[in-house]
């Protein structure tokens, strides 16, 4: 009797040893989500499947390919660079000199000849090349809650263009508002007829609603030792200054264009646009270029074979494709395998 109650007692202990010792499982609770057995489209990918495929992307592509390409071509678009040429032939080998020269005579001409009629409107940019807007230091010199708040004095990210001796702050401040764009255009047709340049609307709506205030305006700009760009009015607000906020959205790339302005007029082929600037901008430190552009523009937007030649490209390489399979098909056909031997066929439960 002894002996029983002896070895119940040892067998309980174990239990409970072997119960304290146990860990708790880490296998996830089963479902048919967690172990990826919910039903599942698994096509396979025999001949006539992948050449209907290519065939298709082609049928679609080439069109749309083709459709992009005359729309950019019907684009008219007029350039002329005056960088070199507005400089006078006894100043070229000093440019910077004679831009930096506050006596110097900056009024240069220049004539345009209208190959091709421009419906209106008319798009007038101006593109510079080997500016890269897109330098780290460059982009981060500006104040977002300065341009939109009347109250902000917040310039910390705007050194070296954030005060005047110290104590003016500079509204707006940075380095992106201080290079701003200051070349001059107007505009003449056949020399007796002026065209109205419209700078209205040439900025993003969003930017000048949200990002620039309607109660925020300049102060001590360009009032420093060093005069970066243009001026701008004191008494207009920073949210109707729209050369200001086009330049304000950096490019990404060290060639770009910005939106000038708009003609509002009909140019007919052969017309010769006369052309009065004033070459103020310093593109010659860096070895820039300043060019003058005039464009009309599609449904698709302005000039770029890019898009159309892209699409042609991927629809032509899948025409490719898919005339190259059919021909090997049919010289050289393959029996397909079966089915019912994929593993996923001869066990669908995963079990």
């Amino acid at each position: 009797m002894s002996s029983n109650t002896a070895s119940s007692s040892s067998a309980a202990a174990g239990s409970a040893d072997s119960s304290a010792n146990r860990r708790p499982s880490k296998r996830p609770k089963y479902s048919r989500f967690t172990q990826q057995e919910l039903p599942a489209c698994k096509p396979i990918l025999t001949p006539k499947w992948v050449i209907s495929a290519f065939l298709l992307v082609s049928i679609v592509f080439i069109p749309i390919g083709v459709a992009s390409l005359f729309a950019s071509r019907d684009v008219v678009e007029l350039v002329n660079r005056y960088d070199t040429e507005c400089i006078p032939l006894a100043n070229r080998t000093n440019k910077v000199g004679y831009i930096q020269s506050p006596t110097t005579d900056k009024n240069c001409n220049r004539t345009i000849k209208v190959t091709k009629s421009m419906k209106q409107p008319i798009y007038i940019y101006y593109q510079l090349d080997n500016f890269y807007q897109n330098h780290r230091r460059y982009v981060k010199s500006r104040s977002d809650s300065q341009l939109k708040d009347q109250n902000s004095s917040d310039t910390s990210a705007c050194k070296p263009e954030d005060t005047i001796n110290g104590t003016l702050s500079i509204v707006p401040c940075g380095l992106i508002a201080w290079s701003l764009f200051n070349d001059t255009y107007s505009f003449s047709r056949n020399n007796n007829q002026t065209l109205t340049v419209n700078k209205s609307g040439i900025s993003w709506k969003s930017d000048r609603e949200h990002k620039f205030g309607n109660n925020v305006f300049p102060k001590n700009f360009q009032q420093g030792k060093i005069k970066g760009g243009a001026t701008l009015n004191p008494d207009i607000p920073l949210s109707k200054q729209e050369d200001l906020i086009v330049w304000m959205r950096t490019a990404a790339l060290p060639t770009f264009r910005k939106l000038y302005g708009k003609i509002e007029m009909d140019l007919k082929a052969d017309d010769e646009i006369h052309v009065m600037l004033e070459n103020h901008y310093n593109t010659y430190s860096f070895n820039g270029k300043k060019t003058l552009v005039l464009s009309t523009t599609s449904w698709l937007g302005g000039r770029n074979d890019f898009l159309g030649i892209a699409y042609l490209t991927v629809g032509g390489l899948c025409f490719f494709l898919a005339l190259s399979f059919t021909i090997v098909y049919l010289v050289k056909p393959r029996r397909l395998g079966d089915p019912s031997y994929l593993s996923w066929n001869r066990n669908p439960g995963g079990h």
